[in-house]
């Protein structure tokens, strides 16, 4: 009889047992957003918040989500729960899943969890001074791309809340796939934040070099009444009060001198210049001298100076004037008054406190408040709890068939647009290759062919193997043309003043146009135009 009651009470205390678990593994709270959000989440109803949120279904899914409807606008919802969650005493798990359908260039995607509101707080009257507990979430636009966790925490000194911002956290994936996001809290002060499961960052919520500003203030602080002394000398080196200039320094001696030793080279053609009129160019039939002025034909390279060491009057080269010294400084030496650089002295901090562990409020309402030039932002699968293995089974069940048939999808897309553009993987990195060629600086006056070449392979890509062939002709003839010479190129008819009169205005009105890009348009514009030649100067 006995035995019949022991195996009896042993059996109640392993279902107690297996129900307790049941239990501890249930969330504190999850929403699906398998069912209309109306009547559960409140929109607020302030003036700034015109944003329309609607009940949508994930694009290629079944599964509904809460959605961004509208592109510029801001947004609220809330959602209180039915008891508060306590922070204090064990690991907590804030974990949602965000999807990007058109991507993010600027806005937010963020949760805020809120702590009990003040008395006559209505949820339609939330908006961005309800306060939270934590603020956590992914942020994009500019220069931010963050996934942000900020503590609003309170100061026990003073009883005022700070945020604390989290220094280095994670950025934000780029595509439109569907992430999750998961900031575990544990109760020896951890913080681990996920992303997609991954874990991102781990730290410690007292640690000043991850929280700005700490958690916990410095025991000390610089003395705000402190001054520095009048006579403080932060000099560590000064001039020599004893240094006298010496009497054969020549502070006006110049830099450079002409060589004396220099001779003109043998060869020099004094009496040639180093440009002449171009004799295969005529004079316009329709050119009127008394509108246009006096014709003058253009100018090319002198052929004669092509052999030649030079043209045009000789100068001695210049050279550095063994004599020059500058401006004369006396040197500097030991400061023998420094006294280091001043700091004011240290105080004990009013401000100090001591915290075993952060005095988190709870969280008694969840939020969305954004402001996003995006649309298409879709929440969903809201989770709190106090078990990690929970948060990762939600994570298996509910994100990851999505993201592996979003991702399969996504390559299938991208295989298609190169089948499309008749492009392979390959042949786009060989364009790629061609495109950077027709930058090189020396084929310049080639890069408008070599373009147009480009394109219309672009358009055959059976075609890639021949064009490659084509433009490595291109590029050796121009190699060869630079290391052995080349003819030179005819000259342009030059323009009536009128057309040049209308070009220059054209130019003058082009938004952002400058002397430097008027200059480098005109040297795409007419890569043919005889170039000015330097005086070549031999020592």
């Amino acid at each position: 009889m006995g035995g019949g009651k022991m195996a009896a009470l042993l059996l109640l205390l392993l279902i107690a047992s297996s129900l307790l678990q049941i239990w501890a593994s249930d969330p504190l709270f999850y929403e699906s957003f398998d069912e209309p959000f109306e009547g559960r989440w409140i929109v607020a109803e302030k003036e700034d918040y015109k944003g329309l949120w609607e009940h949508s279904k994930s694009d290629g899914h079944e599964d509904y989500g809460l959605l961004v409807s509208e592109k510029a606008r801001k947004y609220a919802i809330v959602k209180e729960l039915d008891e508060p969650v306590v922070l204090k005493d064990g690991t907590v798990v804030l974990q949602f899943e965000v999807r990007l359908q058109n991507g993010l260039e600027c806005g937010g995607a963020y949760l805020k969890y809120l702590r009990p509101q003040g008395a006559g707080w209505s949820p339609k009257g939330f908006d961005n001074e309800s306060p939270y507990t934590i603020m956590f979430g992914p942020d994009k636009c500019g220069s931010t791309n963050k996934v942000h966790f900020i503590l609003q925490h309170k100061n026990p000194k003073t009883g005022k809340f700070v945020e604390h911002h989290l220094k280095y956290p994670p950025s934000v994936p780029s595509d439109k796939l569907s992430h999750v996001y998961t900031a575990i809290l544990k109760p020896d002060n951890e913080l681990r934040i996920l992303v997609d499961g991954e874990e991102k960052k781990k730290t410690n919520f007292f640690s000043a070099d991850d929280f700005e500003p700490a958690l916990i203030p410095p025991k000390t602080i610089p003395d705000p009444d402190d001054k520095k002394p009048e006579d403080w000398d932060e000099r560590a080196k000064i001039p020599d009060p004893d240094a006298v200039k010496p009497d054969d320094w020549d502070e006006d001696a110049p830099m450079e001198i002409e060589d004396e030793e220099a001779v003109k080279p043998e060869g020099w053609l004094d009496d040639e210049p180093e440009e002449v009129d171009d004799p295969e160019a005529t004079k316009p039939e329709d050119w009127d001298e008394d509108e246009d002025g006096e014709w003058e034909a253009p100018k090319i390279d002198n052929p004669k100076c092509e052999s030649a060491p030079g043209c045009g009057e000789w100068k001695r080269p210049m050279k550095r004037n063994p004599e020059y010294k500058g401006k004369w400084h006396a040197p500097l030496i030991d400061n023998p008054n420094y006294k280091g650089i001043w700091k004011p002295q240290e105080i004990d901090n009013p401000d100090y406190f001591e915290l075993d562990k952060p005095d988190f409020e709870p969280i008694a309402a969840i939020g969305i408040e954004i402001w996003t030039m995006q649309d298409g932002i879709l929440f969903d699968n809201i989770l709190i709890t106090s078990d990690e293995k929970v948060a990762e089974s939600y994570r298996s069940e509910t994100w990851k068939p999505k993201y592996e048939v979003e991702k399969e999808k996504q390559k299938a897309e991208d295989a298609a647009a190169e089948s499309s553009d008749g492009l392979s993987g390959f042949q786009k990195k060989v364009f790629d290759v061609l495109y950077k060629i027709a930058d090189i600086p020396f084929l310049e006056p080639y890069k408008i062919k070599i373009i147009d070449v480009i394109e219309k392979a672009e358009k055959q890509p059976n075609l890639t193997i021949g064009i490659l062939v084509s433009i490595a002709v291109v590029v050796a003839t121009v190699v060869f043309r630079v290391l052995f010479g080349r003819k030179k190129p005819q000259a342009p008819v030059a323009p009536t003043a009128t057309e040049t009169r209308n070009s220059g205005a054209a130019e003058s009105e082009a938004p952002g146009s400058n002397g430097d890009d008027e200059k480098e348009e005109n040297d795409k514009d007419d890569a043919s135009a005889p170039r000015a030649r330097r005086s070549r100067r031999e020592t």
